[in-house]
Protein backbone atom coordinates (compact mmCIF):
# COMPACT_ATOMS: atom_id res chain seq x y z
CA UNK A 1 0.00 0.00 0.00
CA UNK A 2 1.07 3.55 -0.68
CA UNK A 3 0.30 6.14 2.00
CA UNK A 4 0.56 9.73 0.84
CA UNK A 5 0.53 12.44 3.50
CA UNK A 6 -0.38 15.78 1.99
CA UNK A 7 -0.63 19.38 3.08
CA UNK A 8 -0.61 22.82 1.50
CA UNK A 9 3.10 23.21 0.82
CA UNK A 10 4.55 19.78 1.53
CA UNK A 11 7.14 21.19 3.94
CA UNK A 12 5.90 20.81 7.49
CA UNK A 13 2.81 18.88 8.55
CA UNK A 14 2.99 16.16 5.89
CA UNK A 15 6.71 15.70 6.54
CA UNK A 16 6.15 15.53 10.30
CA UNK A 17 3.33 13.00 10.06
CA UNK A 18 5.23 10.83 7.56
CA UNK A 19 8.32 10.90 9.80
CA UNK A 20 6.28 9.85 12.84
CA UNK A 21 4.73 7.07 10.75
CA UNK A 22 8.20 5.87 9.74
CA UNK A 23 9.49 6.13 13.31
CA UNK A 24 12.01 8.79 12.26
CA UNK A 25 10.48 10.92 15.01
CA UNK A 26 9.32 9.79 18.45
CA UNK A 27 5.70 8.84 19.00
CA UNK A 28 5.85 9.00 22.79
CA UNK A 29 7.18 12.51 23.33
CA UNK A 30 7.60 15.77 21.46
CA UNK A 31 10.36 16.00 18.88
CA UNK A 32 13.10 18.57 19.27
CA UNK A 33 13.84 21.35 16.80
CA UNK A 34 16.99 19.50 15.79
CA UNK A 35 15.07 16.29 15.08
CA UNK A 36 12.54 18.17 12.95
CA UNK A 37 15.19 20.07 11.01
CA UNK A 38 17.11 16.85 10.31
CA UNK A 39 14.16 15.39 8.37
CA UNK A 40 14.35 15.26 4.60
CA UNK A 41 12.14 17.97 3.06
CA UNK A 42 11.27 19.69 6.37
CA UNK A 43 11.00 23.42 5.62
CA UNK A 44 12.83 22.81 2.35
CA UNK A 45 10.21 22.65 -0.40
CA UNK A 46 10.17 25.45 -2.95
CA UNK A 47 7.56 26.37 -5.57
CA UNK A 48 9.17 24.01 -8.11
CA UNK A 49 8.54 21.09 -5.71
CA UNK A 50 4.80 21.68 -5.32
CA UNK A 51 2.75 18.77 -6.56
CA UNK A 52 5.68 16.37 -6.64
CA UNK A 53 5.23 13.17 -4.68
CA UNK A 54 8.32 12.52 -2.56
CA UNK A 55 9.21 9.10 -1.21
CA UNK A 56 10.00 9.07 2.53
CA UNK A 57 10.48 5.34 3.18
CA UNK A 58 8.82 2.05 4.08
CA UNK A 59 7.06 1.48 7.37
CA UNK A 60 7.42 -1.56 9.61
CA UNK A 61 4.85 -3.57 7.63
CA UNK A 62 6.10 -2.62 4.16
CA UNK A 63 3.80 0.28 3.24
CA UNK A 64 5.45 2.95 1.11
CA UNK A 65 5.19 6.39 2.71
CA UNK A 66 5.16 9.57 0.63
CA UNK A 67 4.59 13.29 1.07
CA UNK A 68 3.25 15.92 -1.31
CA UNK A 69 1.69 19.34 -1.46
CA UNK A 70 -1.72 20.14 -2.83
CA UNK A 71 -1.64 23.94 -2.72
CA UNK A 72 -5.17 25.28 -3.24
CA UNK A 73 -6.76 22.05 -4.47
CA UNK A 74 -8.23 21.22 -1.06
CA UNK A 75 -10.47 18.16 -1.05
CA UNK A 76 -10.33 17.95 -4.86
CA UNK A 77 -6.74 16.76 -4.54
CA UNK A 78 -7.78 13.29 -3.34
CA UNK A 79 -10.34 12.93 -6.13
CA UNK A 80 -7.84 13.96 -8.81
CA UNK A 81 -5.05 11.76 -7.50
CA UNK A 82 -7.30 8.74 -6.99
CA UNK A 83 -8.59 9.08 -10.54
CA UNK A 84 -5.07 9.25 -11.97
CA UNK A 85 -3.95 6.25 -9.94
CA UNK A 86 -6.93 4.24 -11.17
CA UNK A 87 -5.76 4.85 -14.72
CA UNK A 88 -2.10 3.94 -14.25
CA UNK A 89 -1.69 1.85 -11.10
CA UNK A 90 -1.69 -1.85 -10.51
CA UNK A 91 -5.30 -2.67 -9.64
CA UNK A 92 -4.15 -4.83 -6.71
CA UNK A 93 -2.27 -1.97 -5.07
CA UNK A 94 -4.06 0.66 -3.04
CA UNK A 95 -3.18 4.24 -2.18
CA UNK A 96 -4.43 6.19 0.81
CA UNK A 97 -4.31 9.98 0.89
CA UNK A 98 -3.98 11.52 4.33
CA UNK A 99 -4.76 15.22 4.65
CA UNK A 100 -2.67 16.74 7.45
CA UNK A 101 -4.13 20.24 7.12
CA UNK A 102 -6.72 19.81 9.93
CA UNK A 103 -3.74 19.38 12.29
CA UNK A 104 -1.99 22.59 11.25
CA UNK A 105 -2.19 25.54 13.63
CA UNK A 106 -1.89 29.28 13.01
CA UNK A 107 1.81 29.27 13.98
CA UNK A 108 2.59 26.70 11.34
CA UNK A 109 0.69 28.72 8.74
CA UNK A 110 2.43 31.98 9.62
CA UNK A 111 5.86 30.38 9.89
CA UNK A 112 5.48 28.42 6.68
CA UNK A 113 4.29 31.50 4.82
CA UNK A 114 7.20 33.59 6.08
CA UNK A 115 9.79 30.88 5.48
CA UNK A 116 8.65 29.37 2.19
CA UNK A 117 6.69 32.15 0.47
CA UNK A 118 8.46 35.30 1.58
CA UNK A 119 11.94 33.88 2.03
CA UNK A 120 12.29 34.99 5.68
CA UNK A 121 13.71 31.58 6.44
CA UNK A 122 15.25 32.22 9.87
CA UNK A 123 12.20 33.94 11.35
CA UNK A 124 9.67 31.69 9.61
CA UNK A 125 11.51 28.54 10.57
CA UNK A 126 11.54 29.44 14.26
CA UNK A 127 7.80 30.12 14.16
CA UNK A 128 6.94 26.96 12.20
CA UNK A 129 9.05 24.85 14.56
CA UNK A 130 7.16 26.31 17.51
CA UNK A 131 3.86 25.57 15.76
CA UNK A 132 4.89 22.03 14.83
CA UNK A 133 5.79 21.27 18.43
CA UNK A 134 2.44 22.73 19.58
CA UNK A 135 0.56 20.33 17.26
CA UNK A 136 2.99 17.44 17.61
CA UNK A 137 0.77 15.18 19.73
CA UNK A 138 -2.05 15.74 17.25
CA UNK A 139 0.23 14.43 14.50
CA UNK A 140 1.01 11.40 16.65
CA UNK A 141 -2.73 10.82 17.05
CA UNK A 142 -3.28 11.14 13.29
CA UNK A 143 -0.59 8.56 12.53
CA UNK A 144 -2.04 6.23 15.17
CA UNK A 145 -5.47 6.52 13.50
CA UNK A 146 -3.96 5.90 10.07
CA UNK A 147 -2.16 2.78 11.24
CA UNK A 148 -5.27 1.50 13.04
CA UNK A 149 -7.35 2.07 9.91
CA UNK A 150 -4.92 0.02 7.82
CA UNK A 151 -5.22 -3.07 10.02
Amino acid sequence: MKIIYNCFGGSHSSVTAAAIHLQLLPDTHEATNEQLLSLPYYDAQVAFDHGRIRYMGRDEVGNEIYITSKRGLGSKYTIIMSSILELIANKDEQAVFIDTMPYVNIWMMIGGFLSRRWGFTNLGRRIVLYGTRQSYFRFIQLVYLVKQGLQ
